[in-house]
């Protein structure tokens, strides 16, 4: 074993802080990577990086403000309208890792190493009514594709598979990092496409 091996060996194993978010009558499961380290959160929740645009492209799509799910004030979303947004439009969420480790100590995808998946099979059971998954991201494409044995569709466009025990159709969004370069409104209108399409 080299030198870098036996160094990411002994980096700490980083478990799924929460349970996934699975409102009643959920359409479309997003699904991220994995949440950044506890001090990047300004809430106990997905996408909870002030700086990650998921929640002002959703105000934007939904709400027609970018900004109406965010308190500027307390620099933070709000909870219980993103929760709330979520479970009125059918959206579930949930990331593709259930353990990684952080190989350089930040929140990048890039230096993500997956450990553990999400058990897919077992979320989808608890979804009867769903029938599209959506990545937030290339390496969140990439852990769906070879839990689903697809291949990665090209951005903004869906692949299409049997899994699960249904017909699904699993697409690939832009990752709403900011280190991404899209400008949030074209973001958005990608956004738009997927969650009209899945009837949200």
């Amino acid at each position: 074993m080299n030198e870098k091996n036996e160094s990411e060996v002994h980096l700490p194993v980083e478990t799924h802080p929460w349970p996934p978010f699975v409102p009643e009558g959920a359409r479309v499961l997003m699904m991220g990577t994995f949440p950044p380290a506890p001090k990047r959160w300004s809430m106990d929740f997905y996408y909870p990086n002030p700086t990650n645009d998921f929640w002002r492209i959703a105000g934007l799509v939904f709400m027609g403000d970018a900004t109406a799910l965010y308190d500027t004030g307390r620099k933070c979303f709000r909870l219980d309208d993103v929760r709330a947004l979520m479970a009125a439009h059918h959206v579930a969420l949930h990331d593709t890792c259930r353990c990684i480790r952080r190989l350089q100590g930040n929140a990048s995808d890039k230096y993500l190493e997956v450990v553990e998946p999400v058990d897919l099979a077992s979320l989808m059971g608890r979804m009867p009514d769903c029938r599209d998954i959506a990545t937030t991201g290339e390496k969140a494409a990439n852990v769906v594709a070879e839990l689903t044995g697809t291949r990665v569709p090209s951005m903004g466009e869906y692949v299409e598979a049997d899994a699960f025990g249904r017909h699904l159709r699993i697409w690939r969004m832009p990752s709403t990092s900011r280190a991404y370069p899209l400008r949030l409104e074209r973001k958005a209108e990608y956004y738009k496409r997927l969650w009209d399409a899945c009837g949200c």
